[in-house]
């Protein structure tokens, strides 16, 4: 199994917790960064291969990495787009994602409880969403609609009319087959050769999961603490309320 961590982006609303000069994927929540946090829970959950895709402060994550002492091996993909939209990102993985393995596709900008990522790497589903039931109904998070145990619909705005019988958050860890991840691959590559700048990696996994709906499942991590930190508040609340919340069950995280 192989993982894939998008961490190209800079991080300009959070300019405030963020020393000048460093990426997102650095921000420090109790004492510790996102991104080693993230390297260290793969490492306990077996994942032994990383390929990070950087962009903004590429050299402060290459020498941020070299100072863990435990984590995976960790190769590098240098997205010089990287501002562009987050679909070139994942796109600028493509070695990985037609290497015929497992991949793990993860946002680096999330606190979360390990045993998230352990539901995500030991899933029965071979091609997995992470789906959070319990989230503010506002048009920042990312959705995912079910119907009959199927995507219907994988976006932050869901349309009028659309029937479904669970609504979610998306965690933004995701897991594919090899089959899949080079569908994915061809999928970013169009947006690339279309001129399709500046949309999220989810677009791309949406055109793939509406088209395959069956070729998909769900694990539903309602409960279990996490967090985005795209914002100053929701960095208010990790510090706040989804660490102390991790400490209360792991209590060294």
């Amino acid at each position: 199994m192989h993982a894939i961590i998008l961490a190209a982006g800079q991080g300009k609303r959070l300019a405030e917790f963020i020393p000048e000069g460093l990426p997102k994927c650095l921000l420090e929540i109790g004492g510790r960064s996102l991104l080693s946090r993230q390297l260290e829970v793969l490492y306990q959950q077996g994942v032994r291969q990383v390929t990070l895709v950087v962009g903004y402060a590429a050299d402060a994550i290459v020498e941020h990495v070299g100072t863990l002492a435990v984590r995976p091996e960790v190769a590098l993909v240098y997205n010089p787009v990287y501002t562009r939209g987050s679909v070139l990102s994942l796109g600028a993985a493509k070695q990985v994602m037609t290497s015929s393995d497992t991949v793990l596709v993860l946002d680096a900008d999330v606190l979360f409880h390990p045993h998230i990522m352990q539901r995500l790497v030991e899933s029965e589903h071979q091609n997995c969403f992470l789906i959070d039931r319990d989230f503010e109904h506002d048009e920042e998070p990312v959705k995912i609609a079910l119907r009959n145990e199927r995507i219907v619909e994988f976006r932050k705005t869901i349309p009028a009319g659309l029937e479904f019988d669970t609504l979610g958050k998306s965690v933004g860890f995701f897991k594919f087959d090899g089959n899949i991840t080079v569908k994915i691959a061809q999928v970013c590559d169009g947006y690339r050769s279309e001129g399709l700048l500046g949309a999220p990696q989810e677009e791309a996994l949406r055109d793939i999961t509406l088209a395959l709906p069956a070729a998909f499942a769900c694990e539903d991590i309602s409960g279990l603490p996490w967090i985005e930190l795209n914002s100053p508040e929701n960095v208010e609340r990790a510090i706040k309320h989804v660490l102390p919340a991790i400490k209360e069950d792991i209590t060294d995280f």
